[in-house]
Order: C-alpha cells, then sequence, then structure tokens
C-alpha cells in the first residue's frame, strides 16, 4: 500500500487489530459470520479506513487496516465496535440479551504495522539532520549578506523631512 493523503498530510499508518465476541463465545459462523463481514466493511467505508486484510473466526476478528491520521485508533475501535453490535442487532435480535447488550468484548489487541527497519529509520533522520543543517548553514551565509547589503544600503539614504 503507497501512502495516501490528507489536506496537508502523506500518511502510511496501518494497524493489525484483533477483537472477540463478549465471553469469547464461538458464535461467529454461517450467515452471522457474512453479516459481521459485511457491516465491518461498510463502517469502514464510512470512516475512510481501507481493510488491508482481515478474517472472521468463529470466536475472534482479524483485520489489518489503514487509518487515517485524523482518526484515533481508540476512537475508530469504539465507533466499529458499538455500530456493529447495533447492526448485528438489528439483523439478528436473538443474539440480544436483556441483561447485558454489548456483543464484543471490552477489549481488543492493536499493534502497528511497518515496512522499514529502526535502523532505515534512524538512517533517514540522520540525513535529515545533515541536509537540515547543511541548508541552515546556506541560510545563513544568504541572510548575512542580505543583512550586510541592507545595512550598507540604510547607512547611505537619508529621508526628507516632510512638513506637516
Amino acid at each position: 500500500m503507497d501512502n495516501q493523503s490528507l489536506s496537508h498530510v502523506r500518511w502510511k499508518c496501518q494497524y493489525h487489530i484483533v477483537f472477540i465476541p463478549k465471553y469469547r463465545k464461538k458464535i461467529l459462523y454461517g450467515k452471522l459470520k457474512n453479516d459481521v463481514r459485511e457491516i465491518i466493511s461498510i463502517l469502514c467505508k464510512y470512516k475512510d479506513v481501507q481493510i488491508i486484510d482481515g478474517a472472521v473466526c468463529e470466536d475472534h476478528i482479524h483485520l489489518s487496516v489503514a487509518i487515517p491520521p485524523k482518526i484515533s485508533i481508540s476512537s475508530f475501535m469504539g465507533y466499529l465496535k458499538g455500530k456493529s453490535t447495533l447492526m448485528l442487532y438489528d439483523r439478528h435480535p436473538e443474539l440480544q440479551s436483556k441483561r447485558d447488550k454489548s456483543f464484543w468484548a471490552r477489549g481488543y489487541y492493536v499493534s502497528t504495522i511497518g515496512n522499514i527497519t529502526e535502523n532505515a529509520i534512524k538512517k533517514y533522520i540522520q540525513e535529515q539532520s545533515e541536509e537540515s543543517l547543511k541548508c541552515s548553514v546556506e541560510s545563513f551565509k544568504m541572510k548575512e549578506i542580505w543583512e550586510i547589503e541592507r545595512y550598507n544600503k540604510n547607512s547611505c539614504k537619508t529621508f526628507p523631512i516632510v512638513p506637516n
């Protein structure tokens, strides 16, 4: 997946997420499995979250997603689990319990996915630091020249006094 962009940002934020039904019940099969897959897909499209890969197993869900930086992972998971619960209960009212309204367990597992190593990041930062240093030295020299020219021009100028 290439970098994506928002108005002032280029980004590549990928996450591996795992979450489970309440009490890790083995209920995600058949029609319910297909509905969960469809609902998650719909909800991700609403938030402009790209599903890279995913799997609905009997007792848990694996998602590999690219989430825009304007959305925190915790707010996305709250949205995904909350809305999917409501949509699942609309389609399958028999799943809803009178005592407990939640379908998903409270927690989830998340890890970031990257395709570069720590050494590559260190090298990039070092190169940027060197480039920044080189630019600041050139900028300092240009500023120095500009200040000298401005001083020379201003020291020779006389300003007429205009009567009120």
